[in-house]
């Protein structure tokens, strides 16, 4: 019992020297921010264009897996809020070397998706600036938000809060204007707009003719799915928010009510103005509507909001692993000095550690864009792998608590183990779908990018992580005494 003990509070420790000044409105923001971003302004035009119509309830059954994640990281929030999250709970449920992958992996995805917004801000100011060298703007963007992050968990908090006021803005209009349109039946580059485009559409609402293929808006779902990406940073803010409690559960239930407006909604009106081969993935479908409109100006506002989208992704990517590597730090699975902070309660090493990767993968992006481009697919094994720890976790508090051995979480998962299995599941498809889309990509080998990340991704990271525990198990068993399992058992 000592030794459970001894090891319950060593997950408490980890929370130390934080302050909790993450107040409602900034957490409400965070959550809603989370679920816009570029994925959302940009990446649904390539998706139409390619899928069709179907491709709202492509968008629609993903988020509803969203939601049971956002349902499974919310119980284990209430269960113990902690700025290690993920990193935390696989420590208390699975042990060390699970608390070890999961931490390196989530790293992982925000330093290589991080490169790629700082690199996204440098093309999308040329559209004002052209003449402007994207190394200065890769520079400024990242010189902005290493600021916001290093000041304290509140001003990333008022950051968020404002960038999530523009990207909502922005949205809202666009559907306040595209309902107008739709249901007006308005001419829109000499295009009726009108429910009816859904089914008239070239190919009808499920195209599997010609170019396409009855599978596509199935087979889209594995890229869809980080579109979803950064909605888990709830769970992060948690350890800083200044009632736990009360908020998480208001963000997380509201998850799916943005999905289904700022995702669904988007996508419903797009394909109701627009024939969906004339989106592509070079320019925003927003952009591409009010171009169509004549309404260049907010095309211009639209581009801004892009900018605003990627620096808040870049913001929430410093916030993130500076926790997140002090966790693994504070265990002896990250180099010490990531374990220190500053005055206002920021884990400003861990913060710099991930700016310096920002800056040299900015320079890899410019030199060899082939190179990065096959790293950030990578990227996203990241992502699948942390939400897979999520629904594990959420199995595991859930058997513990029905077992008696921990107190029941006061904010359950419904459905479980049913909905935690489903949401594995289907990030297993993902990984499948990946594969198969990666292979249909191209007819030269080298560039079928999802599938070299899935078929030798894969190995080499586990290669790699299998090497690096090698190296810092010692270091674990003299910090924990030896006890590397989970804290919990059967009986306690």
């Amino acid at each position: 019992m000592t030794d459970t003990l001894d090891q319950s509070s060593g997950l408490h420790a980890e929370n130390e020297g934080y302050q909790q000044s993450l107040g409602r409105r900034q957490v409400q923001m965070i959550a809603i921010g989370g679920a816009i971003g570029t994925g959302l302004f940009l990446g649904t035009g390539s998706r139409l264009q390619s899928t069709g119509p179907a491709l709202v309830l492509s968008y629609a059954f993903v988020g509803l897996v969203a939601y049971f994640l956002m349902r499974a990281l919310g119980e284990l929030v209430l269960h113990r809020p902690t700025s290690g999250a993920f990193v935390s709970y696989m420590r208390e449920f699975f042990g060390e070397k699970a608390a070890y992958v999961t931490g390196w992996m989530y790293w992982l995805n925000w330093a290589l998706t991080g490169i790629a917004e700082l690199s996204a801000v440098g093309v999308y100011v040329k559209h004002w600036l052209p003449d402007m060298p994207s190394w200065l703007t890769v520079l400024i963007a990242l010189a902005v938000v290493l600021a916001v992050n290093l000041l304290s968990a509140k001003a990333f908090g008022e950051f968020e809060f404002w960038a999530s006021i523009l990207k909502v803005g922005a949205i809202v209009v666009f559907l306040v204007v595209g309902l107008v349109l739709v249901v007006g039946r308005f001419d829109i580059g000499g295009h009726r707009a009108g429910f009816d485009n859904l089914w008239s559409n070239p190919g009808g609402f499920w195209p599997a003719s010609g170019d396409y293929h009855w599978w596509g808006p199935i087979l889209v779902m594995s890229g869809v799915v980080f579109a979803y990406a950064a909605i888990e940073m709830v769970g992060v803010a948690a350890g800083e928010m200044s009632d736990p409690k009360r908020e998480v559960p208001k963000a997380v239930n509201s998850v799916i009510f943005r999905i289904g407006v700022f995702y669904c909604g988007s996508l419903l009106l797009l394909v109701s103005m627009l024939p969906t081969d004339q989106y592509n993935g070079d320019t925003s479908p927003f952009v591409r509507v009010f171009g169509a409109l004549g309404w260049n100006w907010m095309g211009d506002v639209i581009q801004a909001v892009l900018i605003v989208a990627a620096m808040s992704s870049l913001n929430s990517g410093l916030y993130s692993t500076g926790r997140v590597l002090r966790s693994l730090g504070m265990s002896k699975q990250a180099p010490p000095f990531t374990t220190r902070m500053s005055g206002s309660g920021v884990p400003w090493a861990g913060i710099i550690m991930t700016s310096v990767v920002y800056v040299f993968g900015a320079v890899l992006n410019a030199v060899d864009p082939d190179a990065f481009e096959t790293a950030l697919e990578a990227a996203a094994l990241g992502v699948i792998f942390t939400w897979a720890t999520i629904f594990l976790c959420q199995l595991r508090l859930r058997r513990l608590s029905d077992s008696g051995v921990i107190p029941a979480s006061p904010f359950r998962m419904p459905g479980s183990p049913w909905t935690s299995y489903f949401g594995l599941a289907f990030l297993a498809f993902v990984i499948v779908g990946m594969a198969i889309s990666g292979w249909q990509s191209s007819p030269e080998f080298w560039h079928k990018t999802n599938f070299i990340v899935v078929v030798f991704g894969i190995p080499i990271i586990a290669a790699l992580l299998v090497g690096g525990w090698f190296i810092a198990k010692p270091k674990v068993l003299a910090h924990t005494g030896g006890r590397i399992g989970p804290v919990w058992d059967t009986k306690g």
